[in-house]
């Protein structure tokens, strides 16, 4: 059964492309563990950024230093959807509308005001996929102190590495085995030539640990390749705020070494998952 998930996620990803209840006040500074890196905000460093010379300012926030692992989502979800199952690999075969859902039973969980509005009840129409059969509506609760998803801005801005950027291509480095896991490097042997299904397949090919890889320059780990990780934006554009599908960046182990920089744009259905399609959550400072 997922050798039979993960045939027809590498057929949509090339056809595509692709216990508290209460609340804390919002003036109230988050507490964080040290699973979480604050990121200073400011402009864009990092030229290799889609975001660079743009002026857009990011506003200091936090974010997970590592993708959000098996462990974490059954402990707020109590099931495990993964392909791959081990307590510290990252939890993949999720959905966009999962990891909202995730974001909010967690800030419910630990206290915190949920981020999210979600009504399953009403269709978005902003959302124009018709291959999506959820089209939840999903707004925001800006001053909540909840957990959510980094939004494509944010992620970029911290994945080149912030105010600390070195210019990096990919997240830490310019060398991508350093700081990435991607379809040559993340099965029993290093594999050379083309992207070749079976061979990756033959080869076990799967996502590691969170944090076996080096950092980028604010700690974080991964967000060049293990999983692909979801963000809060719409692909088509983010002034729009409509459109197909949901951005996932950072690449992921069965990808192309390209899809690992820190601009890469990948895309998705909201209600789309797959064995490399996990993410990170990130809170408002």
């Amino acid at each position: 059964m997922r050798k039979l998930l993960i045939v027809l996620f590498i057929s949509i990803i090339f056809v595509a492309s692709a216990c508290s209840q209460e609340t804390t006040t919002k003036n109230e500074k988050p507490e964080m563990n040290d699973n979480f890196v604050l990121v200073e905000g400011g402009t864009f460093m990092n030229k290799k950024s889609n975001f660079y010379e743009k002026n857009i300012t990011i506003s200091t926030f936090y974010i997970s230093k590592y993708e959000v692992t098996q462990k974490e989502w059954m402990d707020v979800m109590g099931y495990n959807p993964s392909a791959f199952i081990g307590e510290d690999l990252p939890v993949e075969m999720v959905s966009w509308y999962d990891v909202i859902e995730y974001c909010n039973k967690r800030s419910i969980q630990e206290g915190l005001k949920p981020f999210y509005d979600i009504d399953k009840n009403k269709k978005d129409p902003k959302n124009k996929s018709e291959y999506d059969n959820m089209k939840w509506k999903v707004t925001i609760n800006e001053e909540a102190n909840g957990y959510r998803l980094p939004t494509e801005a944010e992620w970029e801005y911290a994945s080149s590495g912030g105010q600390m950027s070195k210019g990096y291509l990919y997240s830490g480095s310019d060398e991508a085995d350093e700081v990435a896991w991607y379809w040559k490097n993340a099965g029993d042997n290093y594999l050379s030539g083309d992207w070749n299904w079976p061979i990756i397949e033959s080869n076990n090919n799967k996502t590691k640990l969170v944090g076996s890889r080096d950092t980028n320059e604010l700690g974080l780990y991964d967000m060049s390749g293990n999983v692909r990780e979801w963000v809060w934006n719409w692909y088509e554009d983010v002034n729009i705020n409509e459109g197909l599908y949901r951005v996932v960046k950072g690449g992921g182990w069965i990808g192309d070494v390209s899809n690992n920089e820190v601009s890469f744009r990948g895309k998705f259905e909201a209600n789309g998952f797959g064995p490399d399609q996990g993410f990170r959550v990130s809170r408002s400072d």
